[in-house]
């Protein structure tokens, strides 16, 4: 059985560290799931790719455009993911921020994510457990014990490799898992683990909510 993962690259410049080290990681997951016996397939969402759609995603009530819509399917069916971001004033970078707020609540419910993150010194190394960790814990993904962070002067070496290797071995035991023993708890057949949002009705906007109210109604 052919698993699936989504690769979250959101690396600005073209080539990039970010996306350098989110192929690393890939390869490593690829080589970790090949050893166990089964084989992955990945799919590289690249956040630059989207910032247009992702603003007009933003500024528009939240109704998707078909880029951004294919994204978040891609997404809630994958089997694991692999998020990488540039760290930005000590934290993760807004495109990726914007990215994860598009999603829906239920879209990352029990998932394996492997958190990444590059800069050019080892001073923000603590992004991974002061930003990264609480965000896909706020959305009930299961993140593997070992982040990966990689400072310019990090690549090519061995601790990174090392680094690597482990989150990948990490996530692949995940990934290659039945979903109960990653849940841990028996799920319902009839309830979905995990939904795009994409089916969702559109939200109503907050003026056509607020029309023939006057305001002076009772005061409580």
């Amino acid at each position: 059985m052919s698993r699936k993962v989504v690769v979250l690259s959101a690396g600005l410049s073209q080539p990039s560290s970010t996306r350098l080290l989110a192929d690393q990681l890939a390869a490593a997951v690829s080589a970790a799931v090949g050893g166990r016996g089964e084989s992955v397939e990945f799919e590289v969402i690249e956040l630059r790719e989207l910032a247009t759609d992702l603003a007009t995603t933003m500024t528009t009530g939240g109704l998707p455009t078909p880029a951004v819509a294919a994204a978040r399917e891609q997404v809630s069916a994958a089997d694991g993911l692999i998020a990488v971001t540039p760290v930005f004033t000590a934290s993760y970078s807004g495109l990726f921020k914007m990215f994860i707020d598009i999603l829906d609540t239920d879209a990352l419910n029990d998932m394996p994510v492997l958190i990444a993150a590059t800069a050019g010194t080892e001073r923000h190394s603590l992004v991974l457990d002061h930003a990264m960790r609480p965000l896909f814990s706020y959305l009930r993904a299961v993140v593997v014990p070992t982040g990966v962070f990689a400072a310019t002067a990090d690549f090519g070496s061995t601790g990174l490799t090392e680094r690597i290797r482990r989150a990948a071995s990490e996530l692949a035991a995940l990934v290659v898992a039945e979903p109960v023993a990653v849940q841990g708890f028996a799920q319902d057949p009839h309830t979905p683990r995990r939904t795009s949002g994409n089916a969702l009705r559109a939200v109503t906007p907050f003026s056509q909510l607020l029309a023939g109210h006057s305001g002076s109604g009772p005061v409580i």
